[in-house]
């Protein structure tokens, strides 16, 4: 019988196998960074959702939630009330996993906030995982950390409002952007273009703030010729618009009659309300720009935030304590990254994650400080780059400390600079834990000393004592701001339900919101004047299809959130939009559909509100238990059927 020597193919196949297991130990993570990151997703769950059932919910989004839930045509449409008469002044994206957990779990405040609580955990493991393909695993740890204790991200992540589900969209984008950079491949440009559309579904124009910068990363670092580079690109922009513009196309051709009129238009056009009413208007005078001539209705002061713009965005004294506790660091590691990289290929990977890092964070701190207004939660979205500069320059520098030499300082300069920039921040609210900056600076002071032992010689070896000292100073860097996030979870210090906001920054509204305006914003019959005025509706609308009408949605919500009876918003959000018209109004009442308008004093009046005052009958507030008119009016209109 012959046989066949395979001793060197085997001796081959052996060292291929070695090589591989040799590899895979090099990347395994250390258990240390794998327990440390259950700790943070610990702490991140326990932030987020500890006590999210007696959170406050955002009202209006809240009410057409709850619409959402009680029918698919309304679901899928965005309708605000079930009969999806109108939409949201919004794309419905970050609404569906709202409505969703309500239709699985029923009518709780809980089940509304535990899609963005889980949303808030997932992208720090997100971040995680891409910070730690980038620049390591004991960076991706301390990214996730800085990403969990920014007091910002805890107030939103327990609301129900679209950044949230925004930031991990596109922190999966990123992670895709930089997968292309290491292969230089198609289909990772292709996962971060569907990644950044659906972003689009959530928050509209804000999703592509960062494309030029993921574009020019990918352009510039990736693997491959210049030609197949541009190719990709170009590829992947189209699949990005056609991901984002799906929505927005397919409402374009369904027939007008067939959907619910789209709220922020004068001519019923989803371009108009994703590029003119919830774009080009928040770059006009005061947030209001006028962009009649896009098919947009005008914002008003309600509609559009009037604070927070400029070159301050980040570091005036309401966004800085939600937002920039580690930007020094974050800034300096970017620093540290470009210069100590420069010299190197253009392919190097870890410049092109400061590049695309440093980007998104240069970019949306432009455009906000550019717009006319922005609300200040608006600034989570810049949480994850600066968490991810921050870990990777506090973990190079501690690289270089271990190295020795000039550099070696770069680690004692991050610690200055985050222990300043707390006590400056906690400044300007000196009664709000005021053994903060103290202990922040002994620890600083204690680090320091552990730290600054054997000037600048190398430390091949850690001693304890050294040990000792980083994790002092990595308490100091983050002592602070999870003293904000904890601050959260009394509803005192988390801001209010249209704003969130860490610590005592939105204290004055908030103690008026819990402690003299009823209890938090949620589901179940409304209190006061809207709880009497369901009654009197219930008893007595016959059967209308319509529970009443509303002048703009204010009136609505809290009817909305009660019932799911189908409400008329008139004039949508703002009380600009024109629908419906004073003939369409005409037509319900003279067809039975409609009885009852609310109309108030605080809101532009339209051509149906006018119809309402000048036909309709002014039902005495006695009637439903009230002793004055207030804001809002009651109107028979009877008598016109």
């Amino acid at each position: 019988m012959t046989t066949t020597d395979l001793g060197p193919l085997s001796a081959e196949a052996g060292g291929r196998r070695a090589h591989r297991a040799r590899r895979r130990a090099a990347e395994r993570t250390p258990g240390w960074v794998v327990a440390g990151l259950v700790l943070v997703c610990l702490l991140a769950a326990y932030l987020y959702g500890w006590g999210i059932s007696g959170t406050s919910l955002h009202p209006y989004y809240t009410a057409a939630v709850r619409s959402m839930a009680s029918s698919w045509h309304a679901f899928l449409y965005g309708g605000l009330d079930p009969s999806a008469s109108i939409t949201v002044d919004k794309l419905p994206g970050s609404l569906w996993l709202q409505a969703l957990s309500v239709r699985i779990f029923g009518l709780h405040v809980w089940a509304v906030a535990l899609p963005q609580a889980a949303e808030g955990v997932a992208t720090v493991l997100v971040l995680y995982r891409v910070v730690s393909k980038w620049a390591g695993a004991v960076s991706g740890l301390l990214a996730a950390l800085l990403l969990a204790v920014t007091p910002i991200a805890t107030a939103l992540d327990r609301r129900n409002i679209a950044d949230t589900l925004l930031t991990l969209l596109l922190v999966l984008a990123a992670g895709s952007i930089m997968n292309a950079v290491r292969t230089g491949g198609l289909r990772p440009l292709i996962a971060a273009a569907v990644w950044i559309g659906l972003a689009f579904q959530a928050k509209m124009l804000q999703a592509w703030m960062v494309l030029p910068v993921f574009a020019l990363v990918a352009l510039y670092a990736a693997q491959g010729d210049l030609r197949r580079r541009v190719r990709n690109t170009v590829v992947a922009g189209l699949v990005a618009l056609l991901t984002s513009c799906a929505w927005m196309l397919w409402v374009l051709v369904t027939p007008a009659g067939s959907r619910p009129y789209l709220d922020g238009t004068t001519g019923n056009s989803p371009f108009a309300l994703v590029f003119g009413y919830n774009g080009l208007s928040r770059f006009g005078s005061g947030g209001v720009g006028n962009t009649a001539g896009f098919g947009s209705v005008a914002g008003t002061a309600a509609s559009r935030p009037v604070g927070g713009s400029g070159w301050t965005v980040l570091v005036n004294h309401t966004a800085a304590p939600q937002i920039s506790w580690f930007l020094p660091i974050a800034l300096l590691g970017l620093g540290i990254g470009l210069v100590w990289r420069r010299g190197e290929p253009r392919t190097d990977q870890q410049r092109a994650g400061y590049l695309l890092w440093g980007g998104w964070l240069a970019i949306n701190t432009l455009v906000f400080g550019a717009s006319s207004g922005i609300h200040d939660y608006y600034l989570v979205v810049l949480a994850p780059a600066i968490a991810a500069l921050a870990a990777a320059g506090l973990t190079t520098a501690w690289a270089a400390y271990r190295e020795g030499g000039d550099r070696s300082r770069a680690l004692l300069a991050a610690l200055l600079v985050s222990v300043l920039w707390a006590a400056v921040v906690s400044s300007k609210y000196k009664s709000f834990n005021v053994w903060l900056v103290p202990v922040v600076g002994l620890l600083a002071l204690a680090a320091a000393a552990g730290l600054a032992r054997g000037g600048k010689a190398a430390r091949p070896r850690i001693d304890a004592v050294t040990a000792a000292a980083a994790a002092t100073g990595l308490l100091a860097v983050v002592l602070a701001p999870l003293v904000w996030c904890f601050s959260v979870l009394d509803p005192l210090y988390a801001g209010s339900a249209t704003s969130p906001l860490a610590g005592p920054v939105g204290i004055g509204y908030t103690q008026l919101l819990h402690h003299q305006a009823g209890s938090p914003v949620g589901f179940g019959a409304p209190s006061g004047r809207y709880g009497k005025l369901l009654t009197y509706l219930e008893q007595n609308r016959g059967t209308t299809h319509y529970l009443v009408a509303t002048q703009s949605a204010e009136p609505a919500e809290p009817l909305l959130r009660a019932t799911s009876d189908p409400v008329l918003v008139t004039g949508g959000f703002t009380g600009n939009t024109p629908f419906p018209s004073a003939q369409d109004m005409t037509s319900l009442v003279q067809q039975g559909q409609l009885r009852y308008v609310i109309t108030t004093s605080i809101r532009p009046k339209t051509d149906a509100s006018r119809w309402v005052t000048a036909h309709c009958t002014l039902v005495s507030p006695m009637a439903y238990g009230e002793a004055t008119n207030g804001t809002t009016s009651l109107y028979d209109c009877r008598s016109q059927h």
